[in-house]
């Protein structure tokens, strides 16, 4: 049972952030640039464990091709091939600011809703 509540609460965070998973990596671009993996790391770091690198990438070129960020090439510290790095451009900075807004106005009543409610144990129709 313990098993079927983990992988439920696993797919209904996943579902949460795949809704606001744009904003976070506006709100990683906007702290400096960053390159792909390092995007994994600082949502793992944040306690965003379920996203993996692969699903970086495609989200990373939907901000690219809706002019959110642009990005470019610089050596890899480790001597390897450059990386591509990703910073915000001034629409970015913008939706960054829209989205931490409607995070706000969504979150808010959310949580008062999900902490400020207690069960009254009569749930008879």
């Amino acid at each position: 049972m313990t098993m079927e509540l983990s992988e439920a609460g696993d797919q209904r965070r996943s579902q949460l952030l795949r809704g606001v998973l744009d904003v976070c990596l506006l709100a990683l671009i906007a702290e400096r640039p960053r390159y792909g993996f390092e995007f994994t790391q600082a949502l793992a770091d944040s306690g965003l464990d379920l996203v993996r690198e692969g699903s970086i990438y495609p989200l990373l070129s939907r901000l690219e091709r809706g002019g959110l960020v642009d990005s470019y090439r610089a050596p890899s510290a480790s001597g390897g091939a450059p990386r591509k790095y990703y910073r915000l451009t001034d629409a970015g900075r913008a939706a960054l600011a829209e989205g931490r807004a409607a995070w706000r106005a969504f979150a808010g009543p959310v949580s008062r809703i999900l902490t400020d409610t207690e069960p009254t144990g009569d749930n008879a129709p």
